[in-house]
C-alpha cells in the first residue's frame, strides 16, 4: 500500500526504505541492491539512495513510498492519491510510468484519486463514487462518452448542464429552444437535464438565427490558454455554457454569436 503520508522509517536511508519488503522476503543482498537500483532510477531518485526522509521535500518523500510499493512486485496494490504531492511535470510522467509498471507486471491496482486523468491514464475500470455510493462504472471511455447522472458528467471531463423539460422522444425545451439529443435517453415526462462537454460546442460569430440546436447567445468573457480559448457564453433564458474553441477563433466579450449544440454531443440525464 503507499500511503498519501508516506509512511517512510525516518531511521532508514532510502535505500534501504525501498529495500526493506526485499529484506523480509529474504532476497540476496546483491539482488535486493539491483531491484532497489532500478526502481529508484525509474522514480528519478537514485541520487538520493544514502539520504534519509527528513532530507526529501513531500514530493520526494512520495516517490519513495511509490518505489517502496512497486519494488517488490506485489499481486495488489492500493494506491491512496499517490501522486498528490508531485509538480505537474512529474505528475504525468509518472502517471505513465504506473500504467506501463502496472501492464508490464500484471498486479492488481485499486487507485484512488481526485484528478481524473490519473484515472483515465491508470484505469481499465473507473468506479465513480458519490457519498459512499457508486453512481457508475465503466471504462474510461464508457464514463466519459455516457455519463449516466449529472453529477458523473460533472466530475469526469466537466461538462454544461442546461435544465429543461423532456418534450418526447429525444427533444428537450431549454435555453430557449428545443435540443435534440443524440445520447441517452431522456427521462420521463417532466424535467431533463441535457449535458454537452465544452470542446463540442461550435461558436460562430454573429446571430445567424436560432433553430434546431443553434441557439443566439453573447460573449460574457474569453480567456487565451496557449492552444484554445475558452469562452463563457450567455445564452436565453439566463442559462450559461463554457465553450473550448481553437485559439483563431478570437471573439471579444460583448459580442453576438451563433451557438451550435451538435446533436450528437447532447446527451439527456434524468434530473
Amino acid at each position: 500500500m503507499i500511503f498519501q503520508s508516506y509512511a517512510l522509517w525516518p531511521h532508514m536511508t532510502i535505500a534501504e526504505n525501498v529495500g526493506y519488503g526485499l529484506a523480509v522476503r529474504k532476497l540476496g543482498r546483491s539482488e535486493i541492491g539491483k531491484r532497489v537500483a532500478e526502481i529508484l532510477a525509474v522514480t528519478q531518485m537514485a541520487r538520493y539512495a544514502d539520504r534519509y526522509p527528513a532530507e526529501l521535500s513531500g514530493g520526494q518523500q512520495q516517490r519513495v513510498a511509490l518505489a517502496r510499493a512497486l519494488v517488490v512486485k506485489p499481486e495488489t496494490l492500493l494506491l491512496d492519491e499517490p501522486l498528490s504531492n508531485l509538480d505537474a511535470n512529474l505528475r504525468e510522467e509518472m502517471r505513465f510510468e504506473l500504467r506501463r509498471l502496472h501492464d508490464e507486471y500484471r498486479y492488481t491496482t485499486v487507485y484512488v484519486t481526485h484528478d481524473q486523468q490519473e484515472a483515465m491514464t491508470a484505469a481499465d475500470c473507473i468506479v465513480v463514487m458519490r457519498e459512499g455510493r457508486i453512481e457508475q462504472q465503466g471504462t474510461p471511455a464508457e464514463i466519459y462518452e455516457r455519463p449516466v447522472t449529472e453529477f458523473v458528467a460533472r466530475f469526469i471531463g466537466g461538462t454544461n448542464i442546461l435544465r429543461g423539460a423532456h418534450l418526447g422522444d429525444n427533444r428537450v425545451r431549454c435555453a430557449g429552444t428545443t435540443l435534440w439529443c443524440g445520447q441517452g435517453r431522456a427521462a420521463a415526462e417532466g424535467d431533463t437535464a441535457v449535458s454537452i462537454r465544452p470542446h463540442e460546442i461550435r461558436l460562430v460569430e454573429g446571430a445567424n438565427g436560432a433553430d434546431g440546436n443553434r441557439v443566439r447567445g453573447r460573449i460574457e468573457r474569453q480567456v487565451y490558454l496557449g492552444p484554445t480559448r475558452d469562452y463563457l457564453v450567455r445564452l436565453p433564458e439566463d442559462a450559461m455554457v463554457r465553450v473550448i474553441a481553437a485559439k483563431e477563433l478570437d471573439i471579444p466579450a460583448g459580442r453576438e454569436v451563433t451557438v451550435e449544440l451538435p446533436p450528437a454531443s447532447c446527451r439527456a440525464l434524468p434530473m
